[in-house]
Order: structure tokens, then C-alpha cells, then sequence
């Protein structure tokens, strides 16, 4: 039997590419640094737009990636978007931020599910999640999920000796996984 055609397959890459710069040299240790940083633009826009935040080990941002533009009241944001531009920067930390055109700053349900996915989801990665910060009206107020204790870092701790691990047995590893 032959084949009757050949079979190509396309080579592709993906690049991290600079774009014009809004970022400061600025640490961010507060939400008011974030706002300061990226509120003023997040305000002006007529619908809802997410932004990553990439910091260095030090707080420095390394950039900011636009992720989502939505429409009046929501923005589509997954995390294989939102963390794309952090692994490519080789982040240290992030930081999410969106604005509510609307100016009301309580977060919507899909808000807190987001959030709550990309702390899970930036643990695993190494790239721990600081805050969400949402940002609406004339740039003065903001909400910080991190300020009211809905962001939390916890540090996993891994054992480096094997045969200090309880293992379950198969039927339970099938249910649950390992205990810790």
C-alpha cells in the first residue's frame, strides 16, 4: 500500500511582540499603583476590556497585555489568553484589571469565577495571581479583590522525600488523587 499524496505539516511559531508603551519603571505595591497605571486608559474605553499586568520578581511591570475587548457589559477572558503573554515574558507575577463602563464597581459572578480560576490556574503555572482590580467612572474608585481578602497566594509546599507521601490506593487515587 502507498500513499497516494504527501502529508505537510506547517511550522509555526509564536513571538511576544512590543507594542507602544504605557508601562512605568514604577513597583506596584498598591491597587493605587495600579490604577494609577492603567486606569486612566481602562476609563476611556466605551466597553469592557481586560488587561494582564506582568511583573518581575521585584514588582517592576514588564508589560501590559490587552487580552479581551467586550462589549458594554462583559469580556470574554479565558486564561490560556490571559496568562499567554506572562509565560512568553517569563512573569514573575500578574496582575488582572477591567473596567465597568457602566461605573458599578461590584463584580459581576463572572468576575469572582475568573478570578478564583486564575488563582488556581496561575499556582500551577508559578505565576502567582496579585489582584484583580476592576476600575470604572472617572478613574477615582476601584475595586481590589486582593483589599478585600478574595485574592490569597498560598504557598504550596511540595515534600522532596518520596516515602514521606501517603499514597492511596488505586480505587481512591481514581476518586480523589494523592492526600496531601
Amino acid at each position: 500500500m502507498g500513499i497516494k499524496g504527501s502529508f505537510e505539516l506547517e511550522v509555526v511559531s509564536v513571538r511576544l511582540v512590543q507594542e507602544a508603551s504605557i508601562m512605568s519603571k514604577t513597583k506596584i505595591r498598591t491597587s493605587e499603583d495600579i490604577i494609577n497605571l492603567v486606569g486612566k486608559e481602562l476609563c476611556s474605553m466605551d466597553r469592557e476590556v481586560m488587561c494582564v499586568i506582568n511583573l518581575k520578581t521585584d514588582q517592576t511591570p514588564i508589560n501590559c497585555h490587552f487580552a479581551s475587548v467586550g462589549g458594554l457589559d462583559y469580556a470574554i477572558a479565558h486564561p490560556r489568553e490571559l496568562l499567554k503573554a506572562g509565560i512568553l515574558s517569563n512573569a514573575a507575577r500578574m496582575i488582572l484589571c477591567h473596567n465597568h463602563p457602566s461605573g458599578n464597581l461590584l463584580p459581576s459572578k463572572e468576575d469572582v469565577r475568573l478570578t478564583d480560576r486564575m488563582q488556581q490556574v496561575c499556582e500551577l503555572v508559578g505565576i502567582p495571581l496579585l489582584d484583580h482590580v476592576i476600575v470604572g467612572g472617572d478613574n477615582s474608585r476601584y475595586f481590589s479583590f486582593n483589599e478585600k481578602g478574595l485574592v490569597k497566594n498560598p504557598c504550596m509546599q511540595y515534600r522532596s522525600d518520596y516515602r514521606q507521601i501517603e499514597w492511596d490506593s488505586p480505587a481512591k487515587a481514581a476518586e480523589g488523587g494523592v492526600r496531601r
